[in-house]
Formats: structure tokens, C-alpha cells, sequence
């Protein structure tokens, strides 16, 4: 892991300091991430879903390092600053290499957030090697059972604009027709944080295209992450584990969340009311609060003296049972 380039961000709690950090993945890649709070408070590995990048995390990752946390928001292979596999290997494998070599260089065990394909990458990793060390595992929106037409949906959406786009406007306007439910970004010069400018002027999203040729809608024969490969690895798990969900996600559907609380008894379930599968980004006040009040309530929770004194508005919990 070294440090790069410090950068200033803005957000509602105002101006915080970033540090540009890079990882070595498997296959040698150079994983970029932002870095936020001091390095020697306790890690928060957050992971985004397929098609993201890690600003998707930014008001989270400032959050989290006013909470004490040293939260580092990580682009996976082909997204973001990242690297491109040159065999262009988006492979379930390739990913849980990726996330191992990051886990073993950080300073102190994680707790992982991961996102749709970065919470079945952080389930599959965790479950299937027990000498990887964390503190926690946050899955958003995400389990081993998905529905298919909400899966399928967000690839449509993915590869329907593989041409780019003229304008921040366009993107701002597929965006809205995707999730509907959260307001149209009225600062459009934050969009470009998760695109490409090619010389022909017009705007790409900020991934590798070949992630497509992985990226497919959960089968009985298979898919990116394989159900009964991800349900083992859920039953193998040795951590504390919060799920959240979207209340309207049409990814993670209650049935699917039931399923893995069979696999994980002893795992919390949170449900989020007003938001749907990009649950971060629809409440993220919300969402980093139940985050927040997990760590402060796992077993043998350490967190810091500043999170202790936190206080956690009200969200839909719905019980184990």
C-alpha cells in the first residue's frame, strides 16, 4: 500500500482531506483508492458494485473518518483509476484475489462494506479462506439469492450506453430514468468523477468494457458469483455480518435476505426505508447511520471514543424471525 497525492472534498459536514492510495490486486493490477482519516484509527474497506467506482462512497468514507474510522473507498479492477485486466479477467476469482491482497497489506483487520458485487466479493472471499483477519462485514443490498430481473436490469442499463454520451446531461438523465426515486443531480461537474472524456468529446463510464463479458443475471446454471459457491462460503463465515436492504430493491429481494439469515443466524438485518438497490447513494445518512450503530453494538466491538458517543436516527429493522 502507498500513499499518493492529498486532495480536498467537499460534503454537507464541509471540507475533509483525502489521500490517494494504491493497493497491488493480484496479476500485479494497481488498485487506486481514496483514503479517509488518519491511517492509524481503525480500517473500513468499502467496496462498490459492478459498473461503480469508489466515489460512490464519499460522503460514507467522510462519515465514517469523523467517527474515528480510517475508512479507505477502493476501485475495483476495471473501474475507476484502477487498472484494466489486460486479459480482461472480471472473473469471481479475479476479484477475490484482488480483495485478499488488499485485505493482508492494510495496517489492521477491516471491516469490509461491500455493495452489490462488493459485498459478493467480500462474502466469497471471507467464507472461503479463514486466514484472512476482519472485524465485520457489511453487505448492501446483496446475498446469494438475487432476482434475476433486477440483476438484469442494471446490466441492460450498463450496456445500452456502451456508445457515451454527448452532454453531463445525458448521463444525468439516463441516471434519473434508471432510479427515478432519487432526485436528478443538480451539480453535474460531480458526474464526471465516475466518466471518461474521450478526444472525441464525448463521456464513457469509468469502467472497462470487457466487465461485461462477466457481468450476467443470476441462473440455475450459473453466473458471475455462483449461488451455491456463495451460500457455502456464507455458512463458513466467522465474523459479525450486517445486511442491509433497500426496502424497494428489486436486486435483494426479503425472501433472498431470509435465506441468508438462515445461512448466518446470528447475522442483523436492517431495512431502509426510501431507498432501493443503491442504498448508500439513495439514504446515505441513514445507511451510514445503521452502519455506525452496528460497529458500536457487534461482539467485542473496539471503536472509537469519538463513535461511542454517536447517535443513530431511526430505521427500519426488521426482525430475525
Amino acid at each position: 500500500m502507498t500513499d499518493s497525492q492529498t486532495t480536498t472534498s467537499s460534503a454537507h459536514c464541509g471540507l475533509r482531506r483525502s489521500v490517494r492510495v494504491r493497493f497491488t490486486g493480484s496479476d500485479g493490477l494497481n488498485l487506486w483508492a481514496s483514503r479517509h482519516g488518519e491511517d492509524t484509527a481503525p480500517p473500513v474497506l468499502l467496496l462498490h458494485g459492478g459498473g461503480q467506482t469508489r466515489h460512490a462512497w464519499s460522503d460514507t468514507a467522510i462519515a465514517l473518518a469523523d467517527a474515528g474510522y480510517c475508512a479507505f473507498s477502493l476501485d475495483a479492477r476495471g473501474h475507476g483509476e484502477s487498472d484494466w485486466s489486460r486479459e480482461g479477467d472480471y472473473s469471481a476469482r479475479a476479484l477475490a484475489a484482488d480483495l485478499s491482497a488488499v485485505i493482508r497489506s492494510l495496517p489492521a483487520r477491516p471491516v469490509i462494506v461491500g455493495a452489490s458485487m462488493g459485498g459478493l466479493t467480500a462474502l466469497l472471499t471471507l467464507g472461503e479462506d479463514a486466514s484472512l483477519d476482519c472485524e465485520a462485514l457489511v453487505l448492501v443490498d446483496v446475498a446469494p439469492r438475487l432476482e434475476p430481473r433486477g440483476v438484469r436490469r442494471i446490466i441492460e442499463f450498463m450496456r445500452h450506453h456502451q456508445d457515451g454520451f454527448e452532454t453531463l446531461e445525458q448521463v444525468r438523465d439516463a441516471i434519473t430514468a434508471y432510479n427515478p426515486r432519487r432526485p436528478p443531480s443538480k451539480d453535474l461537474s460531480g458526474l464526471r468523477k465516475n466518466l471518461r472524456q474521450h478526444s472525441n468529446g464525448r463521456f464513457y463510464w469509468h469502467w472497462d468494457p470487457a466487465f461485461l463479458n462477466h457481468a450476467n443475471a443470476p441462473t440455475k446454471a450459473g453466473s458471475m458469483f455462483d449461488r451455491a459457491r456463495l451460500e457455502l462460503a456464507a455458512r463458513q463465515l466467522d465474523v459479525p455480518v450486517l445486511l442491509i436492504r433497500g426496502y424497494y430493491s428489486d436486486v435483494l429481494s426479503d425472501r433472498g435476505a431470509t435465506e441468508l439469515l438462515t445461512l448466518i443466524p446470528e447475522a442483523r438485518y436492517v431495512v431502509l426505508k426510501q431507498a432501493g438497490h443503491m442504498v448508500a447513494g439513495d439514504r446515505n445518512s441513514v445507511f451510514t447511520e445503521a452502519v455506525l450503530q452496528f460497529l458500536k453494538e457487534r461482539p467485542a466491538a473496539t471503536e472509537p471514543e469519538s463513535c461511542r458517543t454517536a447517535t443513530t436516527e431511526q430505521h427500519h429493522e426488521t426482525p430475525l424471525s
